[in-house]
């Protein structure tokens, strides 16, 4: 027996149903699990807000212009992030 004890059947307009269906080709998923993951997003069953608050943050990142961050202090950048992880590895090694 299946986990999944309902059938919902809704009515959508043509755009909605193409954001469904891109979303679904896109990630390679059915359209059945690109919703419920929207229901799960939007509505937590635990109580696991800080969830729902990371995905939508990990989701707006592809919004960002990186071209211009911002101003908030000096960032890392990938050579430094790796380089620090360099420095961090060798002294655990030395140790």
């Amino acid at each position: 027996m299946s986990l999944m004890e309902r059938r919902l059947q809704i009515l959508l307009d043509e755009k909605r149903y193409e954001r469904l269906t891109g979303e679904a080709e896109r990630t390679g998923r059915s359209v059945a699990a690109v919703v419920r993951e929207a229901i799960d997003m939007r509505f937590p069953d635990d109580g696991g807000q800080s969830r729902a608050d990371a995905a939508r943050t990990l989701l707006s990142l592809s919004d960002m212009d990186v071209s211009n961050p911002p101003d908030d202090g000096p960032g890392e950048s990938p050579a430094e992030l790796k380089a620090a992880y360099e420095e961090a590895l060798a002294a655990k090694v030395g140790d």
